[in-house]
């Protein structure tokens, strides 16, 4: 996914002499092209997230398109004070771009994983927040972002995700796609978390449930039609997300439910990580596993809320 935000900001960046980049000592040869192109409007930072930050909404206030880009633990939790104060009080449009975000880095220690950010950036009064699935849906998110008159977080992986549509995708924010269809349960997946959501509906397939499986880009604002037309239609709706359950996309989607005046006919079932540190190291896929949101887990949770599983079937 690091590759094409690379590609789609430096073409952006070629149509619009508005657009600056910015990044963290991090990725000085993935934008080689940008540099090229715009040798005067890509800074490195260094290790400074928290200038970094106050250098792009002082540009954007002087009418620049500033993309800050770096490892997302470091764009957030280092950062909250001057992202609440710098650019969300005053509303400028900077786009922060982490990369890396959940459990990509999970090799790295809990120190590189990213379980809370959304919850964070979620609250802050007028910040946009995006979690594309794939290449495609981060390139629509990232143009759409520019056309976006205020602050966008926006968490993407690292490298090696899968592509989930054949297709390129216009536009994503505020959009939602149906990456499979079935009519037993409702899978709402965001970001990367929507490669084992497709990979669950696999599994729970061979145990007779036929899932649909929806990819969420916008947790913030979120798309309250598709979740009406989900809750209606389906007993079970589910959401799952590489981040923590206290406030992230699911929260989100469980405080639509809790607001609303009549109550929904589906129950929601909640799938990310628990409210813990992973005291131990190891690559994404460990990770995940230990935190319950692989794609066998996620398959065995559902059958279980639904039905009482059968002896002979199994899923993994």
């Amino acid at each position: 996914m690091r590759n094409a935000f690379a590609d789609e900001v430096t073409e952006q960046g070629k149509r619009d002499p508005s657009i600056v980049l910015l990044a963290g000592d991090i990725g000085n040869r993935l934008f080689d092209e940008f540099k090229l192109a715009a040798p005067d409007r890509f800074y490195n930072c260094g290790v400074a997230e928290a200038n970094m930050v106050g250098m792009a909404a002082g540009m954007a206030m002087c009418g620049l398109r500033p993309v800050v880009y770096t490892i997302t633990p470091f764009i957030t939790y280092r950062v909250i004070e001057q992202i609440r104060d710098d650019l969300c009080y005053h509303h400028v449009p900077v786009i922060l771009v982490g990369t890396g975000s959940g459990l990509r880095y999970a090799s790295l220690g809990a120190t590189h994983h990213s379980l809370e950010e959304m919850a964070m950036l979620r609250t802050l009064p007028g910040m946009t927040v995006l979690a594309p699935a794939d290449s495609a849906e981060l390139r629509a998110c990232l143009r759409d972002a520019l056309r976006l008159d205020g602050p966008v977080y926006m968490r993407i992986g690292k490298k090696g995700e899968p592509a989930l549509h054949a297709e390129p995708v216009e536009h994503a924010i505020g959009r939602h796609f149906i990456l499979r269809n079935g009519g037993d349960v409702c899978l709402l997946a965001t970001g990367v978390a929507a490669a084992n959501a497709l990979e669950a509906a696999k599994l729970l397939e061979n145990a007779g449930i036929a899932a649909r499986v929806v990819s969420v880009p916008t947790v913030k604002p979120l798309g309250t039609d598709l979740l009406e037309e989900a809750f209606s239609t389906f007993p079970l709706v589910v959401s799952i997300e590489e981040h923590g359950l206290i406030g992230g996309f699911g929260a989100a989607i469980a405080e639509w439910y809790a607001d609303r005046e009549t109550p929904a006919a589906g129950r929601l079932l909640r799938i990310g990580t628990a409210d813990a540190f992973m005291h131990e190291a190891g690559e994404t896929e460990y990770a995940q596993e230990h935190y319950g949101i692989s794609a066998e887990a996620i398959a065995r949770r559902i059958e279980r809320r639904l039905l009482a599983r059968p002896a002979h079937v199994r899923l993994a």
